[in-house]
C-alpha cells in the first residue's frame, strides 16, 4: 500500500515530499469531467496507479446529477462510487481501492496562476491541477475527452491524453467477411452438399490468413469465426464464385444464396446486402452490427427484414425502432406538441423507410385493403402498437422480449449507453444496431470510442451475434458519387 500524507494535505508539493521514492514512478491521471460523464468507471481503470479528481470536476458533476439524461445517470453514478470510497478513508488523502495499490484522490489544492490561462473558466481550474501536480515533480497526465483542453496542456507543457480504456483501433475493425481464393472443386462442393467442413478450407495454403488484417497487427487469428462470412473465388476463374458462412457451434460451412423472394419488396443488390439480409433472417442470430457509409442500404435492410418478421411470419409481437436524439449542426430548439409529436421529426427517416416499403415496394404487411393510403397504414401500425418508434433515453431500465428491435445511428452512442441498450434484451428478442462511424455527432465521439465499434469488437466469434461492413453505396447513382467524390 502506498504511502500518504498526513490528512488535509491539499499541497501537492507537500504530497510528493510525503510519498516515498516509489511514489515518483507512479503515474498520476488527472481525469476531466468529460471523462467520467463518458464511462463512470473510469476512475477504477487504471489499476495501479493514482486517479486524481479535481474539486471544479466535483462542482460539474453536481450540475450534471439533476440532468434525467444519460449524463446525469453516469455523474450520479461517479459521486455514489466516490461516496463508497469515502467509506473507506479520506478522499483528500487518496483511497487505495485494489490490491494492486491503485487509489482515487480529490484534489483540493488552488491553481497558481502560472501561465496564461484564465483560472476564471472551470476548464482551466481543472487543467491547472494537472499543471500543479507536474510541477510538484509527480509524473502527471491529464485524461481528457476534449481536444482543445488536451491541446491546452500541451502547450503548458503538461503530458495529455484522450481516455482509451474503451477505445477499438478503427482501422481493424472486423468487416465480418474474409474473401478466400480456392481450387473450383470447393464451391461446386459447397453447393452440391449445401456445407462444407472448414478443414477442407485449412488445407488449402492461404485459403484463412493466420494474421487477420496483416502480419503489423500482431494478433492471432482464431480461425473462421462463428457466423464470419467467406468469399470463396476460384483460383482458376475469379467469375466462378460461391458465399459460404460459417454456422454457429459447428466445424461446417453453409452456402448462402440470399431469399428467393423480396422481403418487403426489397432484394440485395451486392453480396454485402445479400450478407447482411441473411443474418437479419436469421432468428439465431440474436445481434446483428451493421457498419457502413451513407445508402449503403443498413436501416432499409433492417426495417425491411422487422417488418417480414413481425408483420409476415409473426416471429415477434412488434418492431421496436429507436435513434439517439442527436442533432446534425445547429439544434432547432424546443418542438412544439405531445411526445409523440416532438418524435416524430427526430424518426422522419425511420417514416420515409417504412414509407418505401409499403407504398413504392408494394410490401403489404397484412390484409389491409388497397384504399389506405400509406400514411394511414402507418399510422394503424403504430396505433395497434405492433410498429414503436421511441428516443434511446425510454430504454433504459425496461426488459424488451419477443421484439426486433433496431437502432440506428448507434455510432453517436457512447459504450456505456451500448451496454445499457443491449442488457434490456429480453427472451426471444432479436436487436439490430447499424450506424456509420465516419459520421459521427457526438463531440466526445469518434470512430475508435464509439459505443458501435466496441461493440463489434467486443462480441465478435461470439455464437449468436452477427456483423456486416457494407461498403457500396446503393441509394442512387448522385448518392454513390457524392460517398466516393466528397
Amino acid at each position: 500500500m502506498m504511502s500518504r500524507p498526513a490528512h488535509g494535505a491539499g499541497s501537492p508539493k507537500a504530497a510528493a515530499k510525503a510519498a516515498p521514492s516509489v511514489e515518483r514512478v507512479r503515474k498520476h491521471f488527472v481525469l476531466d469531467t468529460n471523462v467520467l460523464l463518458h464511462n463512470p468507471q473510469s476512475i477504477f481503470k487504471f489499476e495501479e496507479h493514482e486517479v486524481v479528481i479535481p474539486i471544479s470536476v466535483i462542482e460539474e458533476l453536481d450540475n450534471f446529477k439533476k440532468n434525467n439524461d444519460e449524463k446525469g445517470r453516469n455523474a450520479r453514478q461517479v459521486i455514489r462510487s466516490l461516496d463508497r470510497l469515502r467509506g473507506m478513508g479520506h478522499l483528500f488523502e487518496g483511497v487505495v481501492w485494489n490490491e494492486q495499490g491503485g487509489s482515487v484522490r480529490v484534489m483540493r489544492i488552488k491553481p497558481a496562476a502560472s501561465y496564461d490561462l484564465d483560472l476564471a473558466v472551470i476548464d482551466n481550474r481543472i487543467i491547472g491541477v494537472a499543471h500543479a501536480l507536474h510541477d510538484a515533480g509527480v509524473r502527471t497526465i491529464f485524461v481528457s475527452k476534449d481536444i482543445n483542453a488536451r491541446v491546452k496542456c500541451d502547450a503548458i507543457g503538461v503530458v495529455a491524453e484522450d481516455f482509451e480504456a474503451d477505445r477499438v483501433d478503427a482501422d481493424w475493425l472486423s468487416t465480418g467477411f474474409i474473401t478466400s481464393r480456392v481450387p473450383r472443386e470447393l464451391i461446386d462442393d459447397l453447393y452440391s452438399e449445401r456445407q462444407l467442413p472448414i478443414a477442407r478450407l485449412e488445407e488449402v495454403p492461404g485459403a484463412i490468413p493466420t494474421l487477420e488484417g496483416g502480419s503489423d497487427r500482431g494478433e492471432e487469428h482464431a480461425g473462421v469465426v462463428p457466423n464470419q462470412f467467406i468469399c470463396l473465388v476460384d483460383e482458376n476463374d475469379p467469375s466462378h464464385t460461391g458465399l459460404a458462412r460459417r454456422l454457429a457451434d459447428t466445424g461446417h460451412l453453409i452456402p448462402i444464396t440470399g431469399p428467393r423472394k423480396p422481403i418487403y419488396g426489397v432484394i440485395a443488390r451486392n453480396v454485402q446486402q445479400t450478407m447482411a439480409l441473411d443474418m437479419l433472417l436469421d432468428d439465431e442470430v440474436k445481434l446483428v452490427t451493421l457498419i457502413g457509409p451513407a445508402g449503403t442500404g443498413k436501416t432499409l435492410l433492417a426495417i425491411a427484414a422487422g417488418m417480414h418478421k413481425v408483420f409476415k411470419e409473426e416471429r415477434f409481437d412488434k418492431l421496436l425502432v429507436a435513434r439517439p436524439i442527436m442533432p446534425l449542426g445547429r439544434d432547432i430548439g424546443y418542438l412544439p406538441g405531445d411526445k409523440d409529436e416532438k418524435l416524430a421529426m427526430w424518426m422522419q427517416p425511420i417514416f420515409d423507410n417504412i414509407a418505401y416499403l409499403l407504398s413504392t415496394r408494394g410490401g403489404h404487411g397484412s390484409s389491409e385493403p388497397d384504399s389506405k393510403s400509406t400514411e394511414q397504414r402507418i399510422d394503424q401500425l403504430v396505433a395497434t402498437r405492433k410498429l414503436v418508434l421511441e428516443p434511446i433515453t425510454y430504454i433504459r431500465g425496461r426488459s424488451i422480449p419477443h421484439q426486433f428491435i433496431i437502432v440506428d445511428e448507434a455510432q453517436n452512442l457512447s459504450p456505456h449507453e451500448v451496454k445499457t441498450i443491449v442488457s434490456r434484451v429480453g427472451d426471444g428478442t432479436k436487436i439490430v444496431l447499424c450506424g456509420d462511424i465516419g459520421q459521427i455527432d457526438n463531440p466526445y465521439l469518434d470512430a475508435s470510442s464509439n459505443g458501435l465499434s466496441h461493440l463489434i469488437e467486443r462480441m465478435k466469434g461470439h455464437r449468436i451475434s452477427g456483423h456486416v461492413t457494407l461498403s457500396k453505396t446503393e441509394r442512387s447513382e448522385l448518392a454513390s458519387l457524392a460517398a466516393e467524390m466528397l
